[in-house]
């Protein structure tokens, strides 16, 4: 298993990197689309080797190979839907609902009868409410069959925010005994894992903010052309 703990840590460390990279730089840009396709890569391999790492683990940790599959399906999505730039969905989508919905009954069907993690059975509840929150979202992106640019970008936003959270949580919040002990505890350590949270709220904010101004620009350039038509009109 050191071969696949190395591996783990070194797609974590990858993950970490490339995710503030498309952070950091402008949105939409070369090195974004570049840094994104690196952490979406690395995350795939944190998932799979999360998952085989867990079952190996004495006990085994449940909430570990879950989070690890929910790594990989919330880059998996968000990949996608930043691929399809015309909105649609298919078959993706389906799969990717039904995955959703059927992993989010597995883990509240495992915590309902008994089965735990280190930290009880919260966790899996937790994430099922995640997983069914997510799956929500597929579905509604099917029944809709084409998103709109604002709602393509949000879906992609928010997914990609809470796969980088994974990474960031994992590392600042869950491998803090591997860090020097000044720094254990510290309020940056939590400020580092919840930052994705931050920057995923000021992007939403700021697309919605985007759609409002566009709205009432496009308001006032039809008021014109309205005003002149009602003033063609011959008074009764």
């Amino acid at each position: 298993m050191n071969g696949i703990t190395w591996m783990h840590v070194a797609a974590g460390m990858t993950a970490l990197a490339s995710g503030a990279v498309a952070f950091a730089v402008r949105k939409g840009g070369g090195t974004h689309a570049s840094a994104g396709k690196w952490f979406v890569a690395a995350m795939l391999v944190v998932g799979v080797t999360a998952s085989i790492l867990a079952a190996f683990q004495s006990p085994p940790d449940p909430a570990l190979a879950v989070g690890g599959v929910m790594a990989g399906y919330f880059v998996a999505t968000s990949w996608m839907t930043a691929r399809r730039r015309d909105g649609t969905t298919g078959k993706f989508e389906i799969i990717a609902c039904a995955f959703a919905f059927g992993t989010a009954a597995v883990m509240a069907w495992g915590g309902l009868t008994g089965t735990t993690t280190p930290a009880g059975p919260g966790p899996l509840f937790a994430l099922a409410g995640i997983c069914l929150l997510a799956g929500l979202g597929d579905l509604k992106a099917i029944l809709r069959k084409k998103l709109t640019p604002v709602q393509r970008l949000s879906r992609h936003l928010w997914r990609m925010c809470f796969a980088f959270f994974i990474a960031t949580g994992s590392f600042f919040l869950g491998q803090q005994d591997v860090m020097p002990k000044a720094v254990r505890g510290s309020p940056i350590l939590f400020v580092l894992a919840f930052a994705p949270f931050a920057v995923m709220l000021f992007w939403l904010v700021r697309l919605r903010f985007a759609k409002m101004v566009g709205r009432l620009n496009l308001r006032a350039s039809s008021a014109p052309a309205g005003l002149a038509a009602a003033a063609s009109v011959p008074a009764s």
